[in-house]
């Protein structure tokens, strides 16, 4: 196949993708932190409603992309692929889904805001030293997810506190692996992590003995509808994409934003209290996202992964 030329230089319409990849993240993954407290609160278990959440968004999005033409994964590439599905999804994803149970939704979406810290740790292990405006932008923003979360009403279990690190760990490691790996598409690798990750969360809730106690309440089949069509096949295909378009910095820029959009929700939707302490704070999480996007705008444009140049 004949190799794409590589961007030139800034494209408006670029600018408009990133845009709206980045809101998609933002603002969807901010809420499935509550629809994943409703599902389990209505009657599923952990591993086994990201398991179905998973496989039945990324069939989808496979079965869509295959009906248009796009080429099925390599045998390598789905190799590759299932590593960073198991990373991504079955230990990140699969750990926040476990820690809350024990862990609210707001408090779980603060914890897993120490991921973009990690992201760039390991960016800079791979030689991709981030700058001084990032590293500012990092650290004012994990600031402000500690000042949100100190002196806060909301509570945790210390075994879901961990959980929550490790799952910030994994999922930032498996984001910087697979950057320049020989991966699929964008879109079409989303689809084959969702199926990876979606069967090792099956295969293991199932051998820690998760069982259905009875048919989920509306409000938890609803809450399963919402994550695997909004926040799997809008969000993280949005995800997957930024990876291949933007520094890990930027992309892992959600997690400060995020905290922000669980906290609002938590309080419209299920009654969490929040004053002026989290407003402040919010606003120190908001500030670090901007400095790392301004940071990000004055870089050259990040190279074509090789499996696009392919």
């Amino acid at each position: 196949m004949r190799a794409s030329p590589a961007p030139v230089g800034p494209m408006p319409a670029s600018t408009l993708a990133i845009a709206l990849a980045l809101s998609a993240v933002y603002l969807v993954w901010g809420s499935t932190y509550l629809a994943i407290r409703f599902a389990l609160e209505g009657g599923w278990p952990p591993l086994l409603m990201g398991g179905v959440r998973f496989i039945v968004a990324g069939a989808f999005l496979y079965t869509v992309l295959r009906l248009r033409g796009t080429s099925a994964p390599t045998r390598l590439q789905w190799r590759n692929t299932a590593f960073v599905g198991l990373l991504l999804l079955a230990v990140g994803n699969g750990l926040v889904c476990i820690a809350e149970q024990t862990v609210s939704s707001g408090l779980a979406a603060v914890a897993v805001a120490s991921m973009p810290l990690w992201m760039a740790l390991f960016a800079a292990l791979r030689g991709e030293r981030p700058r001084r405006v990032e590293w500012l932008g990092l650290a004012v923003g994990f600031a402000g997810v500690a000042w949100l979360n100190a002196g806060s009403s909301l509570t945790a279990t210390p075994l879901g506190l961990v959980a929550l690190l490790v799952a910030a760990v994994s999922w930032a490691y498996g984001s910087v692996w697979s950057r320049g790996r020989d991966l699929p598409s964008p879109f079409m690798g989303a689809a084959a992590q969702m199926l990876c990750g979606g069967v090792a969360m099956l295969v293991v809730g199932l051998a820690l003995g998760e069982r259905f106690d009875g048919w989920p309440d509306a409000r938890g089949l609803l809450s399963v509808g919402y994550l695997a069509s909004i926040g799997s096949l809008v969000g993280f295909s949005a995800y997957i994409w930024l990876l291949h378009h933007v520094r890990p910095a930027l992309a892992g820029s959600y997690a400060y934003v995020n905290p922000v959009i669980a906290v609002l929700l938590g309080a419209w939707l299920a009654g969490e209290r929040f004053g002026m302490h989290d407003i402040g704070a919010m606003a120190v999480v908001l500030s670090g996202v901007v400095a790392i996007s301004l940071a990000r705008a004055k870089r050259a444009p990040a190279p074509v992964p090789a499996e696009e140049r392919a």
